[in-house]
């Protein structure tokens, strides 16, 4: 993808209109609906969900972060407002989704579009498990990451292995639908072994499940340095 260096004074009125974007998508749901496409309530993420990922994207900084899922775009456009909103001047958003133009008929990419994004965003659509390990082995850096891909256990934990080697030390990495044990499970791994924080407070007011109360997106800090703990120390996370 080329990267796009934006004028002075251009930002704010851009991610405007991704906010505006976003309120039409979330108070009168997506252009069209594909035929035996996914329902779009059960699969987007909820508008508040959104703004506290931007929010806390915008306190991170981000300059680059890599999604996982488009689906119709609702998380998408809420961190293309928020690499907006932080000022970089070369912001890039990379979004993986093998499913866009099948199960979705193009509806997420093309709400990206409309709201002007085509210039920061790249659409791969390849499967993350593949993707990602090109990435890393290419030396790709991000500040943060977006998961809601895959929810079967073997696929989030692949994710979060590239992941891992991805975003930066330090950076932060969000999942949607942690309160699902399969993707609980694998970001376990990851917070008892390898040293990710939930961060305290991020995303607390968002949605949760009301037979337990957890927390529909979690946050996670990586750690800096990056460790390399061996094999002998490994701790049981399930």
């Amino acid at each position: 993808m080329n990267s796009i260096v934006q004028p002075d004074g251009v930002a704010g009125e851009w991610a405007d209109r991704v906010a505006a974007v976003r309120c039409k998508l979330a108070e009168h749901g997506p252009p069209r609906s594909p035929d035996g496409g996914p329902d779009f309530a059960t699969v987007t993420l909820p508008q508040r969900d959104g703004d506290q990922v931007r929010d806390l994207l915008v306190d991170e900084r981000v300059e680059t972060v890599v999604e996982i899922g488009l689906a119709y775009a609702s998380s998408a456009l809420a961190i293309s407002e928020a690499l907006l909103r932080t000022g970089s001047r070369n912001p890039r958003h990379v979004v993986i989704d093998p499913f866009q133009f099948t199960a979705y008929d193009g509806v997420g990419w093309e709400l990206l579009r409309s709201a002007g994004l085509h210039d920061i965003a790249e659409l791969v659509t390849e499967p993350s498990q593949r993707f990602l390990a090109r990435l890393a082995d290419a030396g790709f850096a991000a500040d943060a990451a977006f998961v809601d891909g895959s929810h079967h256990f073997h696929n989030v934990f692949v994710d979060l292995h590239f992941l891992g080697e991805i975003v930066r030390p330090g950076g932060v990495v969000l999942l949607d639908d942690v309160w699902w044990p399969s993707v609980g499970a694998a970001v376990a791994y990851f917070e008892t072994n390898l040293g990710w924080r939930p961060i305290p407070g991020a995303l607390a007011d968002g949605t949760a499940d009301p037979a337990n109360g957890r927390v529909r997106v979690g946050a996670y800090r990586l750690p800096d340095p990056r460790p390399t703990p061996g094999f002998k120390e490994f701790r049981p996370f399930c």
